[in-house]
């Protein structure tokens, strides 16, 4: 956060930190999404709902100007958030035609993961949980 001109300190209050959660759970339901249209809607209702039109700044001078959908440079973090993110993910649906990302495959995991690159579909968020789940499903195909 420093390195793009946040300034200290960087306060986060226990309210701010279950505004960013809810903020989260909303961006999952675009990770949900089957396709590319439903998270095209499902991003679109959050762009109407939390956040405003879009704005540049420069945060006083202490960054190249750039763009901002949130309310204002002093805007609460989870809005903040939320608007950052639905920007990043507007331009990766906008980019690739497709959903950015999706839900973590493995029962064990609440994991969302970014779809970049290009190559087989991603399952997984991680090798970590690709890999658990892969030897859980071998030690299962010799039980049975």
């Amino acid at each position: 956060m420093r390195e793009y001109g946040e300034d200290d300190p960087l306060d986060l209050s226990a309210e701010d930190v279950r505004a960013m959660r809810a903020a989260a759970a909303s961006l999952r339901e675009v990770f949900a999404a089957p396709d590319v249209d439903t998270a095209a809607h499902r991003l679109n209702r959050i762009l109407a709902e939390s956040c405003g039109p879009v704005r540049l700044t420069a945060h006083g001078g202490g960054a190249p100007w750039h763009p901002h959908l949130d309310s204002d440079d002093e805007a609460p973090w989870a809005e903040w958030l939320l608007a950052s993110s639905c920007m990043a993910l507007t331009v990766l649906v906008w980019d690739r035609q497709r959903p950015p990302g999706g839900l973590c495959a493995s029962p064990r995991c609440a994991n969302v993961y970014l779809a970049v690159g290009g190559g087989a579909a991603r399952r997984y968020c991680s090798r970590r949980c690709a890999t658990r789940e892969r030897v859980a499903n071998h030690r299962k195909a010799k039980e049975g």
